[in-house]
């Protein structure tokens, strides 16, 4: 770890947080003002964010200070100062980043001035932080995923150090999300509500980066939560590795049941979804909770990762096949209206031709709304990397063929379900390919598009369903 000489700071530095970094972030907008007199312009950051949607919700952070530092945002990575926030699932995931880097190498000889950070959870893994110290010098500032809440006091270190300036925390320590952020969405944000993972599936490096599970206070959420409400937001997306365990490492233990019924009391918010369920964890409790809810959307997504018993044992799972189709059997039996998606892998280790076929067996029993699939690719550093019975490429490409022609088959025909249906669509932003269209999302996450304009985005509307296109509908607003 590089620390700074605190010392050659002329005031004392505020011994808790976030007192500490709103300190720092004043100090580096006047390092950055000073850089910006000398250059005759303003300057200007670029954050490319890799992974999942708690890593979207850590890029807002990371977005938030910058801004408050001094810089213009944007999208181009000839910017001034260029971050990449990382993902690690996968090994390719680490492949990108270093192609990216070496881009952003020939751009930095010719803009001296220019700095480079990486963040997130490429950086937890010991050996990648020593690769890019050793042969990427030109990276100016590196951290991980436990102190993102420090980007200004790293950022201050490299600005007065000269140097390299490396900062890696082993586990979350402190948990600070009272600092500046910049939501995508004026009417939309993720809400953390615990970092971490204790499952250990044996094909999965998060556990090793992200650190073991910590929940966040309740009464901070909640703080949160209506604080969001006050600047107008209407939907909230409560993020954590398994939100089902949410609580049980408190001091005073809350379910996460508790804490929806908590939420769904909050004024202003009108949708509540959250993400990723654990299916060992969800209880009987948590069903009911979203049944009788008026707030929490209908959709929900539950890992699967395969249907045979014998290969979710050797993923470290802890389900079976059949608590798994017992499990989904309950939730449509609640909410016969509920959107359920998936993960599936294929190709798994030691995975047969009888496994596979306990996984077609599953989608075809429980039908997804959506799934999302993947072929099976070792993850150094975990233990399914070393298992023997690795499967056949040519075998695993075959299997993963037939299982999305099936998924493909069975979300088409249940996408339609709802053709000339009058929902409430959360309108989102103008449509991509047709700006006479805006685009939105139903509770249970269908895409919908219709007619209209920018006034309509952020506002829950009425909205027929006229068509399905398979998997997105087109809609007319209705008058109220």
């Amino acid at each position: 770890m590089n620390e700074f000489n605190e010392n050659m700071i002329e005031i004392n530095i505020p011994a808790t947080e976030p007192d500490r970094q709103y300190f720092f972030i004043e100090k580096c907008a006047d390092l950055v003002h000073e850089k910006e007199l000398k250059l005759g312009r303003k300057l200007s950051a670029c954050i490319k964010t890799f992974g999942c949607q708690m890593n979207s919700r850590d890029s807002e952070k990371l977005t938030g200070i910058l801004k408050e530092i001094g810089y213009e945002i944007t999208e181009k990575e000839e910017a001034d100062f260029v971050l990449y926030n990382t993902c690690t699932v996968r090994e390719n995931a680490n492949f990108k980043v270093y192609g990216r880097l070496g881009y952003l190498q020939g751009i930095k000889k010719d803009n001296p001035h220019m700095l480079i950070g990486i963040c997130g959870c490429m950086m937890q893994e010991p050996d990648e932080v020593k690769k890019i110290k050793k042969s990427y010098r030109f990276v100016d500032v590196v951290f991980g995923t436990h102190n993102i809440f420090k980007l200004a006091e790293i950022v201050y270190g490299r600005l007065t150090s000269g140097k390299m300036y490396v900062e890696i925390q082993e586990g979350t320590a402190d948990i600070v999300e009272d600092i500046p952020s910049t939501r995508k969405y004026p009417f939309k944000s993720g809400v953390n509500i615990m970092y971490g993972c204790n499952n250990f599936c044996s094909y999965c490096i998060v556990p090793y980066v992200r650190g073991r599970e910590k929940s966040r206070n309740p009464q901070d959420i909640l703080a949160e939560i209506r604080q969001l409400a006050s600047d107008g937001v209407v939907e909230i997306m409560l993020l954590g590795q398994n939100v089902n365990s949410y609580g049980t490492n408190l001091e005073t233990p809350v379910s996460f049941s508790r804490l929806l019924q908590m939420i769904e009391e909050i004024e202003g918010i009108q949708r509540i979804r959250f993400m990723t369920s654990h299916p060992k964890d969800l209880s009987d409790e948590l069903i009911e909770v979203m049944k009788n809810s008026r707030k929490i959307c209908r959709h929900l997504h539950l890992p699967l990762q395969s249907g045979s018993t014998n290969i979710l044992s050797r993923m470290n799972r802890r389900y079976t096949k059949e608590d798994y189709l017992n499990l989904a059997g309950k939730i449509k039996d609640a909410m016969p209206e509920i959107s359920l998606t998936t993960d599936i892998i294929v190709g798994f280790p030691g995975e047969t031709e009888q496994d596979f076929a306990e996984t077609l067996d599953v989608v075809g029993k429980i039908g997804y709304d959506a799934a999302f699939t993947f072929i099976y690719s070792k993850r150094t550093g975990t233990p399914a990397a070393a298992m023997e019975e690795q499967v056949p490429e040519n075998e695993v490409k075959e299997r993963f063929d037939r299982l999305l022609k099936l998924v493909q088959g069975g979300s088409a025909r249940l996408n339609s379900r709802f053709t000339g249906h009058v929902v409430d669509v959360l309108i989102e932003e103008i449509n991509e390919q047709n700006p006479e269209l805006v685009t939105g999302r139903m509770s249970n996450n269908s895409v919908v598009h219709i007619k209209g304009g920018a006034d309509l985005i952020g506002k829950i509307l009425p909205v027929r369903l006229d068509c399905s296109k398979g998997f997105y509908y087109l809609g007319s607003l209705v008058s109220e």
